[in-house]
């Protein structure tokens, strides 16, 4: 009786095995609600991108800036690609790479023509959003001063604060004649809204690998992401946290004038 306990115990653990490693074998190739994200572009908006310029400005003067303020943004995986276990556990051991709920990549959801369209509305309205800041900010009016901003292949809002920037630099410089960038490298991330209030985005350590790849050296983030921001901050890239589009132009002159900057 023993031995067949035993024996009946064994093909018991033996059948759970199987089952188990069954289910592995399932879970490892069933695709996940995950986006693999990485490093993305970055643009200089005092510039010109793909051969066209980033913000052009009519019906006021605008100056000649040196410097630049580079947006930077992540790249994930397409909304409708498959991303398994094994995806997300090479992720986990690359620095470059995260990997990241897809709600939080494509908040939109839907179809990727649908995501497509989303993001392009976001970008449309975080322009407008940036240029009202950035006029209000310069006192001038929107029915007399406009403002083209064109960037390809970019979606979403967190550009708004590098544009709203490279807006007021385009026009006004630093107030005294010189730039806000002081000839610097500078980048950024985070919303805006038409009052100038800075919003988190999302993705920043790797938008910081971006910034620093291409130069950065100075990098402004919305001060809610602070904590992220610090995490993994490259070599050579100094961080600078904001609230509203009026901290992010008081740190840019502190910066050039090697006053004292806001940190995290």
């Amino acid at each position: 009786m023993r031995r067949s306990s035993v024996s009946r115990r064994t093909v018991t653990l033996a059948v759970c095995g199987a089952v188990t490693a069954g289910l592995l074998a399932v879970a490892a190739l069933a695709p996940l609600p995950i986006s693999i994200v990485e490093p993305g572009l970055t643009a200089n908006v005092l510039g010109a991108d793909q051969g066209t310029q980033v913000i052009t400005v009519s019906g006021t003067p605008v100056r000649k800036t040196s410097g630049q303020l580079r947006m930077v943004t992540i790249q994930a995986t397409s909304p409708d690609a498959s991303v398994h276990v094994t995806d997300v556990l090479k992720a986990w051991f690359k620095k470059d790479q995260a990997a990241m709920p897809r709600d939080s990549v494509y908040p939109s959801g839907g179809s990727v023509k649908e995501i497509e369209k989303a993001n392009r509305k976001e970008m449309t309205d975080s322009q407008d959003a940036a240029t009202t800041a950035a006029l209000t900010h310069l006192g001038l009016s929107p029915s007399k001063v406009k403002v083209d901003l064109q960037l390809a292949d970019v979606g979403g809002p967190s550009a708004g604060l590098l544009f709203a920037l490279g807006i007021i630099d385009k026009i006004n410089g630093d107030g005294h004649g010189g730039d806000l960038t002081g000839g610097r490298t500078i980048a950024g991330t985070g919303t805006i809204d038409a009052s100038g209030k800075v919003g988190a985005v999302g993705g920043v350590p790797l938008k910081e690998q971006a910034a620093r790849r291409d130069g950065a050296t100075v990098f402004l983030v919305p001060r809610g992401e602070c904590s992220d921001a610090k995490a993994e901050l490259p070599d050579g890239l100094r961080l600078v946290p904001v609230n509203d589009l009026d901290g992010a132009l008081a740190a840019l002159a502190a910066l050039d004038k090697g006053g004292k900057l806001p940190t995290c």
